[in-house]
């Protein structure tokens, strides 16, 4: 009866499996403490802010000294026992190196991370913690490092079955790392970003494998013959919004609001299924 309950229970969200499950029998109690419950760790869809209902009830219910994403992060993490293979930080709420650190020591079978907002300092020390990451298939980032070049090095290094990669933010420099260490990318998405004809042809002409590339809401390229041409190996090619021009002017990385990135996940859904 437990690994059937445990099998449902596998698919319920956390805020379910925290404060609904648990509190409708012992059988439900104990089969929701199973780790294979824990193995996808969304924290996208929950506010954990004091002053929100369901942090309240979180508080209310677990002896947790002081409610924070970081406790909040540590205790969902530790229920795991190991077994999580997918962890979504929460969009706007700004994690920490420590908790990324955390993280990394403590699920050593990640398959899918995606980071949200980090500091700048923070963000470009990310490089260092990849060669824990020797399961990771897909990795989401809010914005790319400074350090984005070193990152695709201990990748290509360490994750040898990475296959995704979704970032806002590109650079040349960027571009040539994703040729040069991540050659066999399937799915990569770069939407909200300035991204040059040039640059995006030279990532086209140098990742042969790559199933699906999203370029939504670029600035710097037209869909033309040329690239279209460039693209008609891919199997999925969506630049849906992206130009050559950006009407208010700016023409720089950041030209192009990132506060869109996590909003479109429809691009790797695909990808997504063949990972889990």
């Amino acid at each position: 009866m437990e690994d059937f309950l445990v099998c449902i229970f596998m698919k319920l969200s956390l805020d379910e499996l925290i404060l609904s499950v648990p509190l409708v029998c012992k059988s439900w109690r104990e089969a929701s403490l199973d780790p294979l419950c824990w193995r996808v760790l969304d924290f996208q869809e929950l506010d954990i802010m004091s002053w929100h209902r369901f942090a309240k009830r979180v508080a209310a219910q677990y002896p947790l000294s002081r409610l924070s994403f970081s406790a909040f992060l540590k205790f969902a993490v530790r229920r795991s026992r190991g077994l999580a293979v997918e962890l979504r930080f929460p969009m706007f709420l700004r994690a920490s190196m420590e908790d990324l650190v955390f993280v990394s020591n403590e699920c050593p079978r990640l398959k899918i991370l995606v980071l949200g907002s980090m500091s700048l300092e923070d963000r470009d020390h990310i490089s260092e913690l990849a060669g824990k990451w020797t399961e990771l298939e897909h990795l989401e980032m809010a914005a790319n490092p400074s350090t984005f070049p070193e990152l695709a090095s201990e990748i290509n290094l360490h994750c040898r079955n990475f296959s995704g990669l979704k970032m806002a933010g590109l650079r040349m420099k960027d571009a040539m790392a994703i040729v040069n260490h991540l050659p066999n990318l399937k799915y990569l998405n770069l939407s909200n970003s300035y991204i040059s004809k040039g640059t995006l042809l030279l990532m086209m002409n140098g990742c042969k494998e790559i199933e699906v590339l999203t370029v939504k809401h670029c600035i710097g390229f037209e869909a033309d013959g040329e690239v279209r041409e460039a693209a008609a190996h891919i199997g999925v090619f969506n630049h849906e919004g992206s130009k050559l021009t950006n009407d208010s002017d700016s023409d720089s990385d950041d030209c192009v609001a990132s506060c869109r990135f996590f909003h479109d996940r429809e691009d790797y859904r695909m990808g997504r299924r063949c990972l889990l």
